[in-house]
């Protein structure tokens, strides 16, 4: 493990969150999971809210819950109760992250809108329908995470994830124009609203590219994700991503299908900072023996295993 521990020194020397005003939370939640990065692994299950409770059932299959909870702003009328669950989650030991199905502005809302194709250039464009779409839901989404900085609640902030697959609007029409949705987002939520609650998570398909990476000024936490890959530990995928952001950030497997065996991370040396199991009948097909092994792993950490961080790393 001494290459492991060296990686994260490493990481920690040479990179900060990119909001030089960020709150003490996002820091202090920031300098844990650099200090975890190359040692282990935070267990991460995404939350639906659509009457399944994927964490209780987690808890009730391996008698852990996981250490990140993820939510989304997928759909308006849940999304009082994602900032309301993200709130509890962080008070209760756990570590939030929100991701967002944005549904292509001017179309509207939910995972089929998001697929939908725009003239990304209008979202720019005063008088459009695109621009004007484009403006309000970034209020709107920023109103809720201006609610969660209220309540001094760190977020890992995940939009425009899978960026470059050409299956959401935002990947529809080049890298170029990716970055500068991904950057016009970020300064209108840092500069603008200041937001310094944010640590920004960059989300690529399981085959990263360099090109879609917006600068290292507009991103803390890189990784990617993929599904029926079995339980491999995507050595080739970390790598990728390795390639692009070297060892300034953590790399997280953002969206799996089954998790990865930690056995074989280990061996391969592919220390994920966190995965996150992905929802409904993803978590239901993992064998329950698996899971359970995997959750009482010496490598991954759950959430009874997280510090109290502001305890722990607020003064640092």
């Amino acid at each position: 493990m001494l290459v492991a521990v060296s990686f994260t020194t490493l990481a920690q020397q040479q990179h900060k969150l990119s909001d030089p005003k960020a709150t003490k939370e996002a820091r202090a939640l920031y300098a844990y999971i650099n200090d975890m990065f190359g040692k282990k692994t935070l267990s991460g299950q995404m939350f639906s809210g659509w009457g399944f409770d994927e964490i209780n059932y987690v808890h009730t299959i391996t008698g852990k819950y996981p250490a990140i909870k993820g939510f989304d702003f997928i759909q308006s009328s849940l999304n009082d109760s994602v900032v309301k669950g993200a709130i509890q989650w962080w008070k209760e030991g756990g570590i939030p992250t929100i991701m967002w199905h944005w549904g292509a502005p001017g179309i509207g809302e939910g995972y089929p809108n998001s697929k939908k194709r725009i003239d990304i250039t209008k979202c720019f464009q005063k008088g459009t329908v695109e621009y004007e779409s484009f403006w309000t839901e970034l209020k709107t989404k920023g109103d809720l995470l201006e609610r969660l900085q209220k309540e001094k609640i760190p977020v890992l902030w995940r939009p425009f994830h899978e960026l470059n697959g050409n299956w959401f609007w935002w990947g529809k029409q080049g890298s170029d124009n990716f970055k500068r949705l991904w950057t016009t987002m970020y300064d209108y939520f840092v500069n603008d609203r200041k937001l310094n609650n944010l640590i920004w998570v960059l989300c690529y398909t399981g085959e990263p590219d360099s090109a879609w990476y917006p600068g290292d000024k507009y991103v803390d936490i890189a990784g990617a994700d993929t599904y029926n890959k079995g339980d491999s530990s995507m050595p080739l995928m970390y790598k990728a991503v390795k390639d692009i952001t070297g060892t300034r950030v953590p790399i997280a497997y953002h969206e799996c299908g089954t998790p990865p065996d930690p056995d074989k991370c280990l061996k391969d040396g592919t220390i994920w900072s966190w995965w996150m199991e992905w929802h409904t009948d993803f978590i239901r097909k993992v064998d329950p023996a698996y899971l359970k092994r995997v959750y009482h792993h010496d490598l991954i950490i759950t959430r009874d295993e997280v510090p109290d961080i502001m305890k722990v790393y607020g003064k640092k």
